[in-house]
């Protein structure tokens, strides 16, 4: 029997496991609100009622809002700056701080200072839309990527991990004729699997609750994300749906409230779904990259 497995608890322990179960019941209550308004049945919805469980249970809130245009193209901007900006996220991530762990590459030091200079210091708002606008970027969703395309403390984090490789690997690897470009993609990528999984999960849940850039950078309502439009929907005061529906019928009349909770939901939906497959990655691929071994 382990030392953990044998230890008594005390009362500490079981005070401080019953107010940490309660706080988690309690920050679970909205998101089962959410989940109970928008399930339940507009002819029995009842403003300004909790209930935890719909009195009777409906998708016409999820059916309307499908089919309505201003949601899917919301859904297809999103999709398309999440899948497009976290492959180059990863790409110019990993590239560059595998640039950055090789001492002898000519003005390292000079780039490195860069990556900790910004770090410390932003420039603000003001000359970053004047950036994307003298780019020409304004209005297009790869103001969206471009924008946030990596940051100084990702950059930090993967030269760690890298460096805590084995640089005996990268040595054989040379011997038998790889170049640094087949040392990287053959040797080190298979290696970072762990810190690729970790940071997947980073960019794709940062691309995906883009809101602030879309706000200023997107004028045109056809190219809003999803997080503008629930914005707009949950708290817009003369925000009375989303969009002609193309299946929902001119008959349906659903309370905006079941509609708003809906909307919240879809958009939740697929980070809550693909975040289980890449948590067994996510512990150790920041812990690797924390400390070098």
């Amino acid at each position: 029997m382990s030392v953990v497995s044998a230890k008594r608890l005390t009362l500490f322990d079981y005070v401080n496991y019953t107010l940490l179960g309660l706080i988690s019941l309690v920050s679970l209550f909205p998101f089962v609100y959410v989940f109970a308004v928008s399930f339940t049945d507009p002819k029995v919805y009842v403003p300004l009622e909790f209930r935890l469980f719909p009195e009777k249970w409906s998708l016409a809130a999820y059916h309307y809002i499908l089919s309505t245009n201003s949601f899917l193209n919301a859904l297809k901007s999103t999709t398309f700056v999440t899948l497009i900006g976290t492959v180059l996220s990863l790409a110019v991530s990993f590239s560059f701080a595998y640039a950055l762990t090789k001492k002898s590459m000519p003005g390292r030091r000079l780039l490195l200072g860069g990556v900790i200079f910004t770090l410390v210091f932003n420039a603000g708002i003001l000359p970053n839309y004047l950036l994307i606008k003298e780019l020409g970027l304004l209005n297009s969703l790869w103001s969206l990527i471009w924008s946030g395309l990596t940051s100084a403390w990702s950059l930090i984090v993967i030269k760690s991990f890298l460096e805590s490789l084995p640089p005996e690997l990268e040595e054989a690897g040379r011997i038998d004729g790889c170049t640094d470009l087949g040392v990287f993609w053959r040797i080190v990528i298979p290696l970072s699997m762990p810190a690729i999984a970790t940071f997947t999960l980073f960019f794709a849940v940062a691309y995906w609750n883009t809101y602030f850039n879309a706000f200023i950078y997107l004028s045109d309502s056809h190219k809003w994300t999803l997080q503008v439009l629930v914005k707009s929907l949950v708290i817009d005061s003369d925000s009375n749906g989303v969009g002609e529906a193309g299946a929902a019928g001119d008959d349906a009349i659903l309370p905006q409230e079941t509609i708003r909770m809906a909307s919240i939901v879809l958009a939740m939906a697929p980070i809550l779904l693909a975040y289980p497959f890449l948590q067994k990655h996510f512990a150790k691929g920041v812990m690797l990259g924390s400390v070098k071994g």
